[in-house]
């Protein structure tokens, strides 16, 4: 017996990969709701290689009877429809930043803090972290169990699909300006994308940081440990698809390289490509489609006592959104809702 399963904001990009994940999965569903706005309410969505599903307006569906929703239709409104799914018996694993940091929410890397699901009884709620948050405490985990970590300065350079489907288009069209000498206009971005690097994602904090920072800091001691310092520069950069990050990490005791090495090898979720030559570390364009966290660059760092640098890359899209919320959904199938 499967499982009556709904997708919020399906017709969205993380949507979009939510609907591809569960199908490519296989995850055991009687039926899928593709639910979105009411403006594309009758638009037709893929569900694996041979269904077409016709999206439903979020705002007059009834949840009653589904058993899981996996969400992301935005923060508003997430805050309106996720407590709404909740009361009817549906447990919800939100995508959008709304429930994140809400102590009665958990917030969940199932390669992390995978018994953390089961706090989702207080409120019918799961939150997925952001999707560089995610990535980050993938490839933290194995290292924290081997040291404990006391500080992380990180640099990401985040795709544009981070910011939607529209931040992608912007990209295409600046480059194809630029190249036909057409002026570029900057509308989703502060700045021009194409040929350029954005230090500027979400709005800017008191303290000079920017959301997107000061949820890398939060998000991670909140899944990984409440004691671990995160300073984060979050940029945004001209590619389509995939977060990379340059990480760097202060631990409490030495940790030896081949250490850390071996034992990200063996951490679920994680592939270590890590050779000290050309093409020994993945980029962007080549974790693209991919469910793994990419771990290259592994090197100490003398700067620091008990220092160590690596490089790190996921499709946030994917690991980063879509896979992350169905991992979720299977662990609690597995453990808790099981039919």
């Amino acid at each position: 017996m499967g499982y009556k399963v709904a997708v919020i904001g399906a017709t969205g990009n993380v949507g979009r990969e939510m609907l591809q994940t569960l199908a490519e999965r296989k995850f055991p569903v009687d039926e899928v709701i593709a639910l979105a706005s009411e403006r594309s309410a009758g638009r037709e969505v893929s569900f694996g290689d041979d269904q077409v599903l016709k999206v439903k307006d979020l705002s007059k569906f009834d949840f009653k009877g589904v058993d899981i929703a996996v969400s992301s239709p935005g923060a508003k409104v997430s805050a309106v429809h996720s407590p709404r799914a909740a009361a009817a018996g549906c447990v919800v694993i939100d995508n959008t930043s709304h429930f994140r940091m809400d102590p009665d929410v958990p917030l969940v890397v199932p390669e992390v803090n995978p018994q953390a699901i089961a706090g989702y009884k207080k409120k019918g709620i799961i939150a997925n972290p952001n999707c560089s948050t995610i990535q980050m405490v993938v490839a933290l985990k194995p290292l924290h169990t081997l040291a404990k970590i006391k500080r992380v300065v990180v640099s990401t350079y985040q795709s544009v699909s981070g910011a939607g489907k529209e931040a992608m288009d912007e990209l295409f069209n600046q480059t194809r300006a630029i190249y036909v000498n057409d002026p570029v206009k900057p509308e989703k971005f502060t700045k021009q994308i194409a040929f350029n690097v954005i230090p500027h994602i979400d709005v800017f904090m008191d303290d000079g940081a920017t959301k997107e920072e000061w949820k890398m800091a939060v998000e991670t001691r909140k899944i990984l440990d409440p004691n671990i310092a995160v300073h984060a520069t979050c940029v945004r950069v001209p590619v389509f698809v995939s977060h990379g990050e340059a990480v760097n990490v202060e631990f409490d005791k030495p940790i030896d390289e081949d250490a850390a090495r071996e034992a990200l090898s063996r951490a679920p979720g994680v592939i270590v490509v890590d050779h000290r030559a050309n093409e020994g570390y993945v980029t962007p364009v080549e974790a693209a489609g991919e469910d793994a966290v990419y771990v290259s660059r592994i090197r100490k760092d003398p700067t620091v006592k008990n220092g160590l640098s690596f490089w790190c890359v996921s499709d946030n899209l994917r690991k980063g959104a879509a896979l992350n919320a169905v991992q979720i959904a299977e662990v609690l199938i597995r453990d808790y809702l099981k039919k």
